[in-house]
């Protein structure tokens, strides 16, 4: 899972990048700091992970990551290629959704390349920047279909499509809340279309906008913007999430106590990065290894086996499945879980759950 953290310049995507990921990238007060993206992998928090390595002490643990792409700051024009926007755009084009940091605190110490906050002013501006991109590839394809339409008129379809997203695309509103039929979604997602990407709204505050985000006027112009393209939104503070990365695991929790809150930024957005996409993991242990796999929701078992390696899903016979939870219940023993029952067997329809502890048993 790829996910791309953009905004305008200057809105602290850098230093959210940094906290989040340890990765070290430059972030200054200055427009364009960013230039070429900054990648990083990220392990992603399993208790569950970590409970079975406990149990079985194996020479390695696996946890499942996220890679986070620091992307260039985008300004107004990017479409046409002001500032660094044709190559922020292509950037975006490569993740599977997007984490857009917009800020919400005011600090005239920290320079806003539009004056000033203004939530609600800086998402359009990325939203626009991002839906004239889309016209014009829109307007590239439907000229190809048509074209290909002569030979086959499955593309005047696809044309037709295509033309009735470009009037929703003139009007400001983005591919993701186009209303069409599952059919011609499908045919909107051959394309690789900016607005389409699933987003993550990251409200940025200082620490005490943070503490009452609910209250604050700033995070509510995001949380209405997110409710307006179905997505989702996360108050966050970078500055406390780069003080929370640089400390060890026993100050962190006393440090969220401290704030009200259970669990890190970052926690939270790899949760709703999960729930956005629709991913689970399931789970495999050993005494060489304890790994968590990520998978889409509905996976069905042999393509979950072909996670791990080719040959599982090509020569799949069955997976011993037991759920995590009562796994745990045997104290993590899968001979104690088979004498209870607990461990079924499974063919090649079954739907893999999240937390699925699996063992794969294949034809070579």
């Amino acid at each position: 899972m790829k996910l791309g953290i953009v905004g305008l310049p200057n809105v602290g995507k850098s230093t959210l990048f940094n906290a989040i990921t340890a990765a070290g990238a430059e972030s200054a007060n200055y427009p364009f700091c960013t230039i070429e993206p900054n990648v990083g992998m990220v392990a992603v928090p399993d208790a569950r992970l970590d409970q079975l390595a406990e149990y079985y002490n194996p020479k390695k643990k696996t946890p499942a990551v996220i890679e986070f792409v620091d992307i260039a700051g985008l300004v107004k024009g990017a479409s046409r290629g002001e500032g660094l926007g044709n190559k922020f755009l292509a950037n975006i084009r490569e993740t599977d959704a997007i984490v857009h940091v917009v800020r919400c605190f005011d600090d005239e110490n920290i320079i806003h390349v539009e004056g000033g906050c203004d939530p609600a002013r800086d998402i359009e501006i990325i939203d626009l920047e991002l839906v004239m991109a889309d016209m014009e590839m829109v307007e590239r394809r439907i000229d190809k279909d048509t074209r290909a339409g002569k030979g086959d008129k499955k593309f005047l379809h696809s044309a037709e499509v295509f033309k009735g997203l470009l009037a929703w695309l003139n009007d400001g509103h983005s591919a993701r809340s186009y209303d069409c039929s599952p059919e011609d979604r499908e045919i909107l997602e051959t394309s690789d279309l900016l607005t389409l990407k699933p987003v993550i709204f990251a409200a940025n505050l200082d620490e005490e906008g943070f503490k009452h985000y609910a209250d604050n006027a700033y995070y509510q112009a995001v949380a209405a913007a997110a409710e307006r393209e179905d997505a989702q939104v996360i108050p966050i503070c970078a500055g406390t999430e780069a003080d929370i990365a640089a400390m060890d695991p026993e100050d962190r929790v006393l440090f969220l106590e401290d704030l009200g809150v259970t669990e890190s930024g970052l926690d939270r957005l790899i949760r709703a990065s999960y729930t956005l996409l629709g991913l689970i993991s399931f789970l495999t242990c050993g005494e060489d290894e304890c790994r968590a796999w990520t998978i889409t929701a509905g996976t069905k078992a042999p393509k979950a086996a072909g996670k791990i390696h080719t040959d599982f899903e090509r020569g799949f016979i069955r997976a011993e499945v037991v759920p995590f939870t009562a796994l745990a219940e045997c104290g993590g023993s899968m001979a104690a879980a088979r004498e209870k029952g607990l461990v079924r067997s499974e063919g090649k329809e079954y739907v893999m759950q999240d937390g699925d502890v699996v063992l794969f048993r294949f034809n070579v």
